[in-house]
């Protein structure tokens, strides 16, 4: 694979397109030790749910693809479509070549204008993180049954409404429907695998795409690991699934205007890394 082309470099990962071997075709996935979160009080906070790298975790590559191909495994003998094929290393696999779903700009003649090149699919069981942030006047800990947010990935990620994806034309309607009834499936699924370890999946964000040669067939694509769940320890729901140990796990606060959010009871990745084999 030493001819391998790199494709995209993300925050955590890097995609390969492999020319030689029995992979020819397809794609390599690295999972990296980059990590994202902020800076408090000068020190560096990793937290998944950021979007911009502030360091690395030695061995977390290992622990994101292990993650990864224990999910993806799961996900296939429950035939829930994705883009894996095999893991080929500790934090290498190989999987199907995929689109992700988007759209080509329609007026590249005019300054600023830029396609839409992926979309990130939030999915949350309770309030916090950003989605707190956006909606103070809700308590955190809050039952949000799963909702699905979707969003625009870059530097910067733009939440984009249902309507305003049908509007541009940048997904069908009855697209949206499916993508966003294959993400609650599989959130219900990574839900039920952590609960039966005594931990909690507060919210999540998957990709998805197209595999080549099959336009019409949505697939999750990219990982399902550390990276993209906010896992904690704790949860105690009350009878509506609000979690009613919020009052000892959140701390927030108001600076110049801006809303942070932490929780107490938040797992590290580290932590993960002997849970699923």
């Amino acid at each position: 694979m030493s001819k391998d082309q790199l494709i995209y470099r993300g925050k955590s990962k890097d995609v390969y397109a492999v020319h030689e071997g029995p992979y020819a075709g397809k794609y390599r996935l690295v999972f990296t030790d980059r990590a994202t979160g902020y800076i408090a009080n000068g020190q560096v906070v990793f937290d998944p749910g950021r979007d911009v790298v502030v360091g690395a975790i030695a061995g977390k590559g290992a622990t994101a693809c292990r993650f990864a191909t224990h999910f993806f495994r799961l996900l296939q003998a429950k035939r829930i479509p994705s883009h894996y094929i095999e893991t080929v290393s500790e934090n290498e696999m190989i999987v199907e070549p995929a689109t992700p779903l988007g759209m080509p700009v329609e007026s590249p003649e005019f300054p600023g204008a830029a396609p839409l090149l992926n979309l990130e699919f939030t999915w949350r069981n309770n309030a916090t993180g950003s989605s707190w942030r956006r909606y103070p006047f809700v308590r955190p800990g809050k039952n949000l049954r799963m909702i699905v947010e979707i969003w625009t990935k870059g530097d910067t990620d733009t939440l984009i409404t249902l309507e305003a994806l049908a509007a541009t034309g940048a997904l069908r309607r009855d697209e949206i429907e499916r993508s966003s009834a294959l993400v609650q499936d599989i959130a219900t699924i990574v839900s039920q695998e952590f609960a039966a370890h005594g931990l909690h999946v507060v919210d999540g964000k998957f990709e998805l795409g197209r595999l080549q040669g099959a336009a019409d067939k949505i697939v999750i694509i990219d990982e399902i690991s550390p990276d993209v769940l906010r896992v904690c320890r704790g949860y105690v729901p009350d009878a509506e699934g609000h979690c009613q140990a919020y009052q000892q796990c959140v701390r927030t606060a108001l600076v110049d205007g801006r809303r942070t959010i932490e929780n107490k009871y938040v797992v590290p990745a580290p932590d993960f890394m002997s849970m699923f084999r």
